[in-house]
């Protein structure tokens, strides 16, 4: 790929429509082999792009997803104890259990070593390394997740280092529930994902969802954007854009009216907070949804 109009054209084929900051940020972290990391709300796509990027790059997906109180074996490796008990107890009963020596380093083969996504992502050339929310982890977890992006290898007393042959593309998302701390950021490459604009998300819509009629993927667009100037605990993201869809369409609508919204809103408002909100800030769903007719 030559530039970020080459990797653009490569994600649309994977049906990701990246704006130009998007691919920008990508093509610069494929070039200069640093990790991306991307942060924004929830459903504006960073998952996406890190799947898009796998398929435009034909190369494996491995996911690391983060949350509260992850630690090193559960991201990196661990030991298969139930099979090394059996490995153990079989050798016993064979009458093998007087070499210890032997025994011993049977069982801290690499037939009994669980890879856990980032040593995956160390043996597997190539491939696309996700560690998805990382905004969810502990600080000593970041301080450990820094440590294997700057050096990609790890150090596994029983079996030796791994190194990687050929650094894994890593993309690296947060949802900003709390901030990742400085050392993290500036070993990667930065960039904020904004919700789309509207005729983004439009053609989004139109692409995932082909045989919707014109009229309702406007009308659904228009009343998200609208939502999310709604000052709401959790505004919708492209992801609930296309579950309304979805949603509108398994119940044969061809257009957004305001019946089908209310019986549907579940789809793309998940706090009974939002659904007040939307009474209160935005004259109801009549309201909104005739904004939403006027400009369709």
């Amino acid at each position: 790929m030559t530039g970020p109009a080459d990797l653009a054209a490569a994600l649309d084929a994977q049906d990701y429509l990246a704006d130009d900051g998007v691919a920008t940020a990508a093509y610069l972290a494929l070039t200069m082999h640093r990790p991306l990391f991307v942060e924004g709300d929830a459903g504006v796509g960073k998952t996406a792009l890190a799947q898009a990027l796998a398929g435009a790059l034909e190369a494996p997906l491995i996911r690391l997803q983060c949350y509260e109180g992850i630690d090193a074996a559960q991201a990196l490796y661990d030991w298969d104890f139930p099979r090394q008990l059996l490995h153990l107890r079989a050798a016993e009963a064979a009458g093998k259990g007087d070499d210890a020596d032997k025994l011993e380093h049977e069982l801290y083969s690499r037939r009994f070593l669980i890879a856990r996504p980032l040593l995956q992502a160390i043996e597997t050339d190539p491939c696309v390394l996700l560690v998805d929310e990382v905004d969810r982890a502990d600080d000593e977890f970041e301080a450990f997740l820094l440590e294997v992006l700057s050096e990609f290898s790890v150090s596994i007393p029983e079996l030796g280092t791994v190194r990687a042959t050929n650094p894994p593309v890593v993309v690296v998302t947060s949802n900003r529930t709390r901030e990742v701390h400085d050392a993290l950021k500036r070993r990667c490459l930065y960039h904020w994902v904004e919700h789309p604009t509207f005729d983004r998300e439009v053609a989004i819509v139109r692409r995932r969802f082909p045989t919707a009629t014109a009229r309702l993927v406007d009308e659904v667009a228009t009343a998200v954007q609208q939502l999310r100037k709604g000052d709401l605990l959790k505004p919708p993201g492209v992801a609930e854009t296309l579950d309304w869809t979805d949603a509108l369409l398994a119940l044969g609508a061809t257009r957004l009216d305001e019946d089908t919204a209310t019986r549907t809103l579940g789809a793309v408002l998940k706090y009974r907070e939002d659904h007040e909100r939307v009474e209160q800030q935005l004259g109801g769903l009549a309201g909104m949804l005739a904004g939403a007719a006027n400009a369709w």
